[in-house]
């Protein structure tokens, strides 16, 4: 997930410094979102761990 988000990111500030402002909003956008869910799956796997070790 933070693969494709890093991805995106890029294409975004290249489309952005080449001029294409549509399609680099659009890779921003698509980013941000992946991003945002890596770092909720992220923090719900950390959580998850810290419970299960809490129990132990």
């Amino acid at each position: 997930m933070l693969k494709w988000a890093i991805i995106f990111a890029i294409i975004s500030l290249v489309t952005g410094l080449l001029g294409f402002r549509g399609i680099a909003g659009v890779t921003g956008t698509i980013a941000r979102f992946l991003f945002a869910v890596f770092l909720i799956l992220f923090l719900v796997a950390v959580l998850a761990v810290i419970g299960v070790f809490h129990i132990l």
